[in-house]
């Protein structure tokens, strides 16, 4: 993951995943083009720096980050990412402590946004291009392009005539029965899935007041145009910006943002005057997905409208933290992991199973911060990250109908530093608060400052960012049992969870 943004850096992440304990085993079953058709994230081969029309690298450096953090299940750190070795997600520090042992680590970058435009982040950024003075890529491309079709031509009539000159017998090729176009693909094919899933997969502009802004994906979350994508792929535009929303065949709406949750990284958008005949992409089951599933990933990589990428799903229960490069509070993900390709325009994008149906939120990318195509940014090393479809369609579902994101949370504050050894209860809470809210899920529960919390259910809980995620995959309501440890010993402990509405 590419850890360059706007935020701040973020401490390191746990090395390992929390892994179910004797669970069950799961059932099988922005980047905006810019104008004049050029973008500074296409996917073309390095040009050398000094070359004409070489494309520049512009992205924003990231910032020292604070190293308070918020309280468990209260929201998200307010912070960015960090930088380090081993190539693990990254999280913030709790308020009040030290700072994170390695703040080189490397968190996930977003796929793209209108605020994650930091060097190497998810997607590419945008920024108002200068005048075009006639030459640039786009001319050395086309030129280049010109030279080998000339070339190509000139070989293939060299070799036609020699072939022709030296025929002394019949031909022996064989034409196909059928062209591409009449192939009768069976559904569960890619080709098929693909077919079915792109109408209704759109790229997102955002612009903010300002002039700033990035690309992204989306995709038709019902029939009153509600476009489900990224927080960070929206950002830009939510106080005084501009959206657009581009349809496959080239259709083009205007569009608001009815709702965003900062903490869950989720976004919801509604086209002005949407089409009568949206065909929204259906949901499937995340909790279901199996380590091994087929992915089907859709997205605008680098700029590269209704891309499609395949993979399988490669780890569950991944605790990913990220920022939108705008110095916000970091959002938490108990993620999908895959190998399907992503890469800097896939955030907000659909992740599918093999039957077409949306399992998950492209979102984040663990990548070796390298920049490709001569971009500065970061690619696909196979370690892309997406928010679980059951948690993304409970967020939007809120966002809709009231404009504001609800979390789920215990009520205590607990250590985002890098450990392996649970999730530690503070002494001291955000801004001088309580550690353990009075009256509050913890404090009813018998949580103490000092405790140490090591499994929520039956999910390992390894470190503070980990029980953040694991928490926020639940509802408010919702009974769980927390497994913690106090002066050496094991005890369990039943709590429901309450709630906070909004990220502030």
């Amino acid at each position: 993951m590419s850890t360059e943004n706007e935020g701040t850096a973020v401490p390191p992440a746990p090395s390992a995943p929390p892994v179910p304990v004797d669970a069950p085993a799961a059932s099988a079953h922005q980047e905006r083009p810019a104008p004049d058709g050029g973008t500074s994230t296409a996917p073309m081969p390095p040009v050398p720096p000094n070359a004409p029309g070489a494309a520049q690298d512009h992205g924003a450096p990231g910032s020292p980050a604070p190293q308070n953090g918020p309280s468990a299940g209260h929201g998200s750190p307010e912070h960015g990412f960090g930088h380090g070795a081993q190539g693990a997600p990254a999280f913030g520090g709790p308020a009040g402590s030290p700072p994170p042992p390695d703040a080189s680590w490397p968190p996930p970058s977003y796929g793209d946004g209108g605020a994650g435009h930091g060097a190497g982040g998810w997607g590419s950024s945008y920024q108002q291009p200068a005048p075009k003075k006639g030459g640039g890529r786009g001319r050395l491309v086309a030129a280049v392009l010109a030279a080998a079709l000339v070339a190509g031509g000139a070989g293939g009539g060299l070799g036609y005539t020699l072939a022709k000159e030296n025929d002394t017998g019949g031909s022996t090729t064989v034409s196909a029965s059928t062209s591409g176009g009449d192939i009768k693909r069976e559904p569960g094919t890619v080709a098929a899935v693909a077919a079915k899933a792109l109408p209704s997969t759109v790229t997102i502009e955002a612009e903010s007041s300002s002039g700033e802004g990035g690309t992204g994906t989306g995709f038709v979350f019902d029939t009153q145009g509600h476009i489900v994508t990224n927080n960070h792929v929206v950002a830009e535009a939510v106080d005084g910006g501009e959206l657009s929303v581009t349809f496959p065949n080239g259709k083009r709406y205007d569009a608001e943002v009815v709702g965003n949750a900062q903490g869950y990284d989720v976004a919801v958008i509604k086209l002005d005057n949407a089409p009568s005949d949206l065909k929204p992409l259906p949901l499937g089951n995340s909790d279901e997905v199996a380590v091994g599933d087929s992915t089907i990933a859709i997205g605008a990589p680098f700029g590269l409208s209704n891309t499609v990428t395949t993979g399988i799903i490669s780890a569950k229960n991944r605790p990913v933290a990220s920022s939108d490069g705008t110095g916000s509070q970091a959002s938490y993900m108990s993620a999908l992991q895959t190998d399907a390709s992503i890469n800097p325009g896939n955030s907000g994008g659909p992740l599918l199973d093999a039957q077409g149906n949306v399992i998950g939120i492209n979102s984040a990318i663990q990548s070796t911060s390298n920049g490709g195509f001569g971009t500065g940014q970061a690619g696909s090393i196979g370690l892309g990250f997406a928010i679980p479809i059951n948690q993304a369609k409970y967020v939007a579902q809120e966002l809709i109908r009231t404009g504001k994101p609800v979390y789920a949370k215990i009520g205590a504050s607990v250590s985002l530093e890098d450990t392996s050894g649970g999730a530690k209860i503070t002494e001291q809470g955000a801004g001088g608060s309580e550690a353990v809210e009075p009256g509050g899920p913890a404090d009813k529960a018998g949580l103490r400052p000092g405790d140490v919390i090591t499994k929520l259910d039956d999910r390992v809980i390894d470190s503070g960012p980990t029980l953040i995620g694991e928490i926020w995959t639940h509802k408010p309501g919702d009974e769980v049992t927390i497994t913690y440890e106090r002066g050496g010993k094991e005890h369990t402990t039943e709590l429901t969870l309450g709630s906070r509405v909004g990220d502030n």
